[in-house]
């Protein structure tokens, strides 16, 4: 496959919508339905409107703490000598790991204002989101970006148009969407149905940081490094190592769990 679509989806004058803004939205939005339907399936009592509240403050977590993550993981020194480039966020530029972090915080804040508990809202929350990863990283193929190395597998995809050269290579846009999106979905909702891990406050949100990690780091082998990076240790990319303190993260709070 030769790689020809564009990332805006169509552009009146200087005003243009594109693909990757309307991941967003559609995962937001859908993600919102499906926590109404997972607080009435696990009897969590919320509101509607909190739900909707809740997820505006995320909404801000994640773009925030993905643009700061972006610029303190993967590109400092570039920021450094020019600050003012942190907030056009439309040049690209987040960070999966930021935004976690972001998030996180919002939903901590919302729950302490409200007085709620914040680890079983952190695991439905967990469970609604591989939804917005998986048209997240959509979005990512259908911008040609975070391609892979070259493959001489037949789904190999041509991305000349966005700086992949003349040589075919992994799509693992779409990789992290089935692994990171598709069945990190299945995984948690499958336990969540199966073993009604939501009586369980921490479960559902370890194993999301567990299998998280696990899929992405897999498919970085796969992956370009960040070319402004390289690899670290001569073979481990800035993603494979927030991978790691992810995993960790979840083990630890699995084993509290446990205990």
């Amino acid at each position: 496959m030769i790689h020809n679509l564009s990332p805006i989806l169509f552009q009146i004058g200087s005003f243009s919508i594109r693909w990757y803004a309307l991941a967003y939205i559609f995962g937001i939005t859908l993600g919102i339905f499906y926590m109404r339907f997972l607080a009435k399936k696990t009897g969590l009592k919320l509101h509607p409107q909190f739900i909707d509240s809740l997820f505006c403050f995320i909404i801000i977590g994640i773009i925030v703490g993905g643009r700061l993550g972006y610029v303190l993981f993967y590109d400092p020194i570039e920021y450094l000598h020019n600050p003012i480039e942190i907030l056009k966020t439309w040049h690209g530029g987040m960070s999966f790991h930021g935004g976690a972090i972001g998030a996180l915080f919002a939903i901590i804040l919302v729950c302490k204002h409200y007085k709620l508990s914040h680890w079983r809202l952190l695991d439905l929350v967990a469970c609604a989101a591989p939804i917005g990863i998986f048209l997240g990283r959509i979005a990512n193929f259908i911008n040609g970006e975070l391609f892979g190395k070259s493959t001489p597998l037949p789904w190999g995809v041509v991305f000349s148009n966005t700086g992949g050269g003349d040589s075919a290579r992994h799509p693992t846009q779409l990789y992290e969407a089935l692994g990171e999106g598709l069945l990190l979905f299945m995984v948690l909702n499958f336990f969540l149905f199966k073993y009604n891990a939501y009586k369980k406050p921490r479960m559902l949100s370890s194993l999301f940081c567990i299998f998280y990690s696990l899929f992405r780091f897999g498919i970085e082998f796969l992956k370009e490094p960040d070319p402004q990076l390289g690899y670290f240790f001569g073979f481990l990319t800035m993603g494979q190592l927030l991978s790691l303190g992810m995993l960790g993260i979840g083990y630890m709070f699995m084993n509290r769990e446990n205990k």
